[in-house]
């Protein structure tokens, strides 16, 4: 019988952050799952840390930093999932994506778990994240972002009504917070996805280094028929950004994961007037460093 869940943490450099994340997965009640750590080659204690303290966890320790869609993947793959129509029959049931800065409730998986089981139909699910300081952390329901989504997010015409449906979508401002719903996307900190949606689309496309790759494989599970939600009822604390703030490429790679996510779904439906200006607010927003980017984009690993 498989596991309810497979949980992949990838770490780097946030080894306080990683053993407060375990000890409270290792707490986990009402379900049973394995957990493997992928440690990017963490500079401090990270992997040490996981082995002198959590047996428990199945430990990948890389020797470079291979980012984090490659990194999830190869945690995936050790749990079974190998790619696209490629699932072992005991991996487990659910594959969940977990950030090390995150912290559970001791019924947190367990009620997710329930949450998915009750409606079939559905791909992808995520939990309401609140931040250190008690707010919700947007991230964890949000719509893509198509040029349109992204202007009105960016121009501030979001800020200004944020109970817009139409404004307010890149954040999805306009629920309550404490209301589930169906989202686009939910985000790669708590990223719980379904066995067969994932064998429907395969794994984490590693063109991206960091950010966006929750909300493309988040898109590639929706246009194969699976709904995404984000679960209100379930509240789990995110620390937010503990690895990507001792990151330099950051920033870079931020705005380098929106232009691939532009350029694979949005460029071709795109007039060459507005793909001009796209581009240019892009090189504004990601300086020099994105000019070889869009000189030479990285060819989609989905298609190699």
């Amino acid at each position: 019988m498989p596991d309810d869940l497979g949980i992949v943490i990838v770490n780097w450099n946030t080894c306080d952050q990683l053993e407060a994340c375990l000890h409270t997965v290792l707490a986990s009640t009402g379900v049973t799952y394995r957990v493997v750590v992928v440690d990017n080659d963490s500079p401090d204690d990270s992997a040490a840390m996981v082995r002198a303290t959590f047996p428990q966890a199945a430990l990948i320790a890389l020797n470079e930093n291979t980012g984090y869609p490659r990194g999830n993947n190869i945690g995936l793959k050790a749990l079974g999932y190998h790619g696209k129509g490629q699932v072992d029959a005991d991996a487990p049931r659910y594959a969940l994506l977990l950030n090390p800065d995150t912290e559970l409730p001791p019924n947190a998986l367990a009620q997710m778990v329930a949450f998915m089981d009750a409606h079939p139909e559905m791909g992808v699910a995520g939990p309401k994240l609140v931040m250190g300081n008690g707010e919700l952390d947007r991230a964890c329901r949000r719509g893509f972002p198509s040029p349109a989504v992204s202007f009105y997010h960016y121009s501030g015409l979001a800020k200004l009504f944020p109970n817009s449906r139409r404004f307010g979508r890149y954040n999805m401002t306009f629920a309550d917070p404490n209301e589930t719903i169906e989202v686009d996307s939910v985000v790669g900190a708590y990223m719980q996805v379904r066995r067969e949606a994932l064998a429907a689309v395969g794994l984490l496309d590693e063109t991206f280094f960091m950010y966006a790759e929750d909300i493309d494989w988040a898109y590639r599970i929706k246009q194969a028929g699976w709904t995404v939600w984000y679960n209100a009822a379930v509240v789990v604390k995110h620390l937010k950004r503990a690895a990507s703030n001792k990151n330099p490429r950051a920033q870079f790679e931020f705005w380098r994961a929106m232009l691939i996510f532009y350029r694979k779904y949005y460029r071709m439906q795109t007039p060459v007037w507005l793909h001009g200006l796209i581009l240019a607010a892009l090189m504004v927003k990601g300086g020099t460093g994105l000019w070889q980017e869009i000189r030479h984009p990285s060819p989609s690993a989905m298609s190699r």
